[in-house]
């Protein structure tokens, strides 16, 4: 919203102040505060089981002081096959998003003349769809359909956005197609409740950072995909018509991870994990 009506050196300047205000007022008013006065905030639980209080073990207590192992890892990933496929998804996933940055942006700027005040409008109406999407979509949807179910539409929801940009053939076009994220969104969030499922309340950390960096992973090489796909196909030596194909691919990552996000959907649920020191064991 600031950018319709800053300069761009402003808006850097602006943002700058903003980052460091939000830091010294998290630093001021936000208190660390800890279950039990004898231990360490970061070794209390974020979840209780069925209500019932937690004990942290010494053992427990000790491995979160320490890096985990790369054996640990694996094992959390491959113990069981919804966490497997939520690797997947998280990897894909990481290709969409960071498709929908750098590539995305000079798509439109180079197909339609986007402007800054264009880019602004466009994502004001992305990300306030996705808030709402958040905010009040997933917590009313997720006990009636399940997180499985919300996964696989928000898939669909991103393929369906990325295709309809990639054959946009004015300016509002991609406004509209930006109601979608309202929907698309919703993959990171589900994903994350998956997962966290499937872990016991010591583990939530570590399921989540693996996790994160999966698509993290995803991000980092989306760049290295999509790129030059976007400078190919918007040069004249393009293999063929098809100015969009990229942003094509990108929605192709989210179609490709809804074959995983159906098998967890109608697949057979998974006992719990938990990483105990030297391995990983299953609760039923």
């Amino acid at each position: 919203m600031a950018a319709r009506f800053l300069s761009t050196a402003q808006i850097f300047l602006i943002a700058a102040i903003s980052s460091m205000v939000a830091t010294i007022y998290m630093r001021i008013f936000v208190k660390e505060t800890s279950g039990r006065i004898d231990s360490e905030p970061l070794n209390q639980p974020i979840l209780v089981d069925n209500g019932e209080e937690c004990s942290q073990s010494k053992s427990v207590s000790q491995s979160f002081k320490e890096v985990l192992p790369l054996k640990d890892i694996f094992c959390l990933l491959k113990s069981s096959v919804t966490l497997s496929l939520a690797t997947v998804i998280a990897f894909l996933n990481g290709l969409g998003e960071g498709g929908q940055q750098t590539p995305y942006l000079y798509f439109l700027k180079a197909r339609l003349q986007y402007n800054k005040d264009n880019f602004a409008v466009l994502m004001l109406i992305g990300y306030t769809g996705a808030a709402i999407g958040q905010l009040f979509l997933m917590p009313r949807l997720a006990p009636i359909t399940g997180e499985e179910a919300i996964l696989s539409v928000s898939c669909i929801a991103g393929f369906i956005s990325m295709l309809i940009v990639s054959i946009a053939w004015a300016v509002w076009v991609p406004y509209v197609a930006n109601l979608l994220p309202i929907i698309a969104f919703l993959t990171r969030p589900a994903l994350q409740s998956i997962v966290s499922k499937q872990v016991g309340p010591n583990e939530q950390g570590i399921a989540q950072g693996c996790i994160a960096g999966i698509s993290s992973f995803g991000n980092i090489l989306s760049p290295l995909i999509y790129t030059p796909l976007t400078d190919l196909f918007l040069s004249e030596k393009a293999p063929f018509n098809y100015p969009g194909f990229n942003l094509f691919c990108v929605g192709l990552a989210w179609l490709i991870a809804l074959i995983p996000s159906m098998m967890i959907q109608f697949g057979t649920k998974n006992s719990r994990l938990k990483i105990r020191d030297g391995g990983c064991t299953l609760d039923a």
